[in-house]
């Protein structure tokens, strides 16, 4: 009877006034959020819709479209330009793996092994950061100077006989993997820290009271309650990786044979103008990388990520 009669029970008056009054509150908190996300996301991403499709202008001076629905612009984009996509996609999933490589246990050595020592932990984390504090495109340029043919380490492969006379490694597929992971690493281990950081040691305490090995326990538990951080750490990585065109660059660590898509869209954008297949490139490379990520995310089971 007592249940019914709170089941049943009529609402306090003015409750619901009151949430109603604090309605328009919220919304006016996120006005500001909504109207930066419409002018700095939703207006270039239409103005870069509407540019692929654009057709020649009938003038015929370069740089000048007319506004057009031109399908044709996504076919020779993705025709022309194949090779670069793919690229692009494998060198940012070789960069990916690598980076989880060797984040993950510079994540597990700070996040558990650390756990007891906040100083030296907050240290490891302040070295994991400090890549930051120094501009994307400095670390790159200083990368490319050590690996140059006159830097120390194409002298010293050459010395001992690993690197033929003559080779080079800046302006090849692995400078520019390597470079990708440089720069993405931290990427990758601050979520997969956080995920550990969280780690209950009970569980893992519990697993090897269960006579279970520790390469078992790591495999069983460790990992899978790490997962929504390794999920995070490939996507921040895997995503601008995607779209880099710094460390492709015949400027910085790539060459001819290694252009990725981003180095196409810049080109086509700053030097040849062409802006309906930059525009073209830049909507298919969004697509590509959301149809990969859904799925990525929905087979790993952390779907609430998306």
């Amino acid at each position: 009877m007592a249940f019914g009669a709170f089941a049943t029970s009529t609402p306090t008056p003015g409750a619901e006034p009151a949430i109603r009054r604090r309605s328009p509150i919220a919304l006016f908190l996120l006005l500001p959020g909504a109207l930066y996300l419409g002018l700095f996301f939703l207006v270039p991403l239409v103005s870069l819709i509407i540019t692929s499709f654009e057709r020649p202008s009938d003038i015929g001076l370069p740089g000048v479209y007319d506004y057009a629905f031109q399908w044709q612009n996504y076919v020779d984009a993705v025709q022309q330009y194949w090779p670069h996509i793919v690229r692009s996609f494998g060198f940012a999933a070789l960069a990916t793996v690598l980076a989880l490589i060797f984040g993950y246990p510079l994540a597990y050595f700070i996040g558990v092994k650390l756990r007891r020592y906040p100083l030296w932990q907050a240290l490891a984390l302040t070295l994991v950061i400090a890549p930051f504090f120094i501009s994307f495109l400095l670390r790159t340029l200083a990368w490319k100077q050590i690996l140059s043919d006159e830097g120390p380490i194409v002298g010293a492969l050459q010395a001992l006989t690993i690197l033929p006379p003559g080779s080079h490694i800046t302006g090849t597929p692995g400078a520019v993997i390597f470079g990708l992971t440089y720069n993405f690493i931290p990427f990758m281990t601050l979520p997969i820290y956080t995920s550990l950081e969280r780690l209950d040691l009970r569980y893992v305490e519990a697993g090897g009271d269960l006579y279970a090995s520790p390469a078992t326990v790591f495999r069983k538990i460790t990992i899978p309650l790490s997962m929504p951080g390794i999920v995070s750490g490939t996507l921040l990585t895997f995503i601008p990786a995607s779209g880099d065109y710094i460390n492709a660059s015949r400027d910085f660590l790539g060459g001819t044979d290694t252009q990725m898509i981003g180095n196409v869209i810049e080109t086509n954008f700053l030097n040849l103008e062409n802006y309906p297949i930059a525009a073209s490139l830049s909507i298919v490379l969004m697509i590509v990388i959301l149809i990969l990520v859904t799925i990525y995310v929905r087979r790993s089971g952390t779907e609430d990520l998306l």
